[in-house]
């Protein structure tokens, strides 16, 4: 059964976000990722959220459980403290 997993945040700078995200397409895909999306708010560019589908709840869980996840996230102009995670399972 297949997980995905919606992440809102706000950034920084969506431009400089979206440069550094399309950076990290090949961590992506190494830390399970099979497909992704992503969204923002028209009344406010900076508030994002990214959408991605894996094969299992275990790599979903492990991809945003690795420790250099937080690094990352902070080196693209991520406000950690909006951050919120949804964790769903394809049922259709």
């Amino acid at each position: 059964m297949r997980v995905v997993t919606i992440v809102h945040h706000r950034v920084a700078d969506f431009d400089a976000w979206k440069e550094f995200y399309d950076g990290v397409a090949d961590m992506q895909r190494a830390g399970g990722v099979i497909d992704h999306a992503v969204l923002r708010s028209p009344d406010d560019p900076n508030m994002v959220v990214v959408v991605h589908t894996f094969a299992s709840h275990d790599a979903a869980k492990a991809f945003f459980s690795n420790p250099e996840m937080e690094p990352v996230l902070l080196k693209a102009g991520v406000d950690l403290s909006t951050l919120r995670a949804e964790f769903l399972d394809e049922v259709a």
